[in-house]
């Protein structure tokens, strides 16, 4: 990888890199570079939003080991109904009339129901009547859960879908005879499954909803309009989404302040919608936003396929006899990460759309934030840049026309990849 070798003597991909004496790499042979004694964690230089509202410091922490930024800003928020009525209405009437069948879709929610009918003094009575019938778990968690509570699960889907469980029931592989006359159960998980109820009323099946808890907005909407503003303005890089209902509560929002299509169309170009699995990533795709998901719907696998993502889509340049790589906030020099001004990475990010070619002052003025009508902003912001890269000669003036990278003409074809071929405007 251009500019992160973690190991002495590596060379230094791209055109015109050749291993030199003494662990030493040459760039056209030109300039010797020392390669950075210490590996550039995977996600430094990248801002990632959380919009979870559970285990997000969890995921956070995931996240900044392995050299993020993480802006955390809570898409709604979990309300658990240990005291509503409905819950306890449908527990007391499921012990006096056990369901033949029961479905858990979450491990939270099963275990707060359990939870919650022990609060009441009825636990073991929900435990003994969920038993005497089947149960079907959506996902691990809920498979889980089920577990530990001492029961256990008929049946789980590959796909963790609600969908998926409906069409199993549908046609009949719980019992071999459909479900017309049964009784069953579906615990909720945070919002109603009208889909599911309908479909499995139509067939004639009696359905009892079990609301364990609600999602609600965030009492404070502030920091999911700040990171949402993050994402408007290009300072967030990708978008982790845990939940399905976090990913509609989003683009709620969005609508709600007028800016669901600017929203929608930085999710469909620069920033990265990152899922934990198919039913989180559902609500995003369709409405065409393409998501990065692991194959296993685990925290865990979701922070390493990001690991694994992330790099590849930095843009790589042979500038001035180095390696230069832009992150999201931040360039590697040569392997070296050095941290840039919004201001600066928004001329860099302008300068190598074209890299090598001149960079009108007046364009470069329309790239940087705040709109500014002075061209004086464009070399304010030109001398932070050059000061935070460390190398003032990787870009360079051209008199009465602009600025330009210094790219290596001898260097070949400049290296594809990273959001700058996409046109954005961060």
């Amino acid at each position: 990888m251009p500019g992160r070798s973690g190991r002495r003597g590596a060379d230094l991909p791209g055109p015109g890199g050749r291993r030199a004496a003494r662990g030493r790499v040459t760039v056209n042979s030109a300039v010797a570079i020392d390669p950075p004694l210490t590996e550039v964690p995977p996600l430094a230089g990248f801002t990632v939003g959380v919009t979870a509202a559970r285990r997000a410091d969890e995921l956070g922490t995931m996240l900044q080991r392995r050299g993020a930024v993480v802006q955390h800003g809570a898409a709604l928020r979990i309300v658990p109904v240990a005291d509503d009525t409905e819950l306890a209405d449908a527990t007391r009437g499921l012990i006096a009339r056990p369901p033949d069948i029961t479905v858990a879709t979450t491990g939270i929610g099963f275990r707060g129901w359990v939870e919650a009918a022990d609060g009441w003094g009825i636990g073991e009575e929900l435990l003994a009547a969920l038993g005497a019938g089947k149960l079907i778990a959506r996902g691990p968690k809920a498979r889980g859960a089920i577990r530990a509570s001492g029961l256990m699960d008929t049946w789980s889907p590959p796909s963790e879908s609600s969908a998926e469980v409906l069409d199993y029931l549908l046609d009949g592989a719980c019992d071999g005879r459909g479900v017309d006359g049964l009784r069953i159960a579906v615990q909720l998980h945070g919002e109603p499954l009208p889909d599911v109820v309908e479909a499995l009323t139509v067939a004639g099946a009696t359905v009892i909803e079990v609301p364990v808890y609600r999602w609600m907005p965030p009492v404070d909407i502030g920091p999911l309009d700040r990171l949402m503003d993050g994402v408007l303005t290009g300072c967030v890089d990708v978008l982790a989404f845990t939940s399905a209902p976090a990913a509609a509560s989003l683009l709620a929002r969005a609508s709600e302040r007028g800016v669901r299509d600017e929203l929608l169309t930085a999710l469909r170009g620069p920033v990265l919608s990152l899922c934990v699995g198919p039913v989180t990533a559902a609500p995003l795709e369709a409405v065409d936003v393409p998501t990065v998901q692991p194959q296993r719907s685990r925290l865990g696998a979701m922070v390493r396929r990001l690991e694994a993502e992330m790099p590849g889509r930095a843009r790589r340049l042979p500038v001035a006899g180095h390696w230069l790589e832009l992150r999201g906030h931040a360039v590697l020099v040569d392997g070296v990460l050095r941290g840039v001004p919004p201001a600066g990475m928004a001329l860099l990010r302008a300068l190598a759309r074209r890299p090598g070619r001149v960079v009108a002052r007046a364009e470069l003025l329309r790239a940087l934030p705040g709109g500014s009508g002075d061209e004086h902003a464009v070399e304010t912001a030109m001398a932070r840049l050059r000061t935070a890269l460390g190398e003032p000669k990787l870009v360079q003036t051209v008199v009465k026309r602009g600025y330009r990278l210094a790219l290596d003409p001898a260097a070949g074809p400049v290296p594809v990849g990273g959001h700058c071929l996409h046109g954005d405007k961060r």
